[in-house]
């Protein structure tokens, strides 16, 4: 992104966007991205989850392989924190693949509740450790993007109710409010 500038594909992959980049935080690998294109669906963000709460990631993991509409996935937040007991990260079980950094990571109400980061390296623990960890995913608490937004004076929703939706009803949402991004 020397220039500033990013190529944007929607997920429906028909129209392709520049955006700009407006804000970065680096220590927590996050970005503000402006595109003139008005977003379907808006997120709401929710700060704060719990230890053992089902969340779900949507992103476009391995996109040259896999399906390139997008994927969906579910399972568990693991731990409150994440490397060497880093706080501004969540520890799930969701499972992560190259290209879904970045993605939102929703609770059953469809409310962001972190933003995917990364996943350990199975083979540098292997080699370190002697086993495969399995499972072993990162995303940034929903907190600290709310803080960056804040700090970039960006208005965001927070949740009004709390509807539990259908995995299915989840990934549309997702989907909706989900684009895929390519850096050139």
């Amino acid at each position: 992104m020397s220039n500033g500038g990013v190529s944007a594909l929607w997920s429906t992959w028909i129209e392709t966007v520049t955006v700009r980049t407006l804000a970065r935080d680096t220590a927590n690998d996050l970005a503000l991205l402006k595109a003139d294109h008005a977003a379907a669906k808006v997120a709401t963000i929710r700060p704060g989850v719990r230890l053992g709460e089902a969340v779900a990631a949507f992103g476009f993991p391995l996109n040259s392989v896999l399906a390139s509409s997008g994927n969906f996935t579910h399972r568990d937040v693991t731990a409150l924190a994440g490397i060497r007991d880093d706080t501004c990260f969540l520890r799930i079980s969701t499972p992560v693949q190259p290209g879904i950094s970045g993605g939102p990571l929703l609770d059953e109400n469809s409310n962001v509740v972190g933003v995917v980061t990364s996943k350990l390296n199975a083979l540098k623990t292997v080699a370190a450790i002697g086993d495969l960890p399995q499972n072993v995913n990162f995303a940034i608490k929903a907190g600290a993007l709310a803080t960056f937004l804040e700090s970039t004076r960006v208005e965001f929703q927070t949740p009004v109710t709390a509807t539990r939706l259908a995995p299915p009803d989840r990934a549309d949402m997702a989907n909706a409010i989900s684009l895929f991004v390519r850096c050139e």
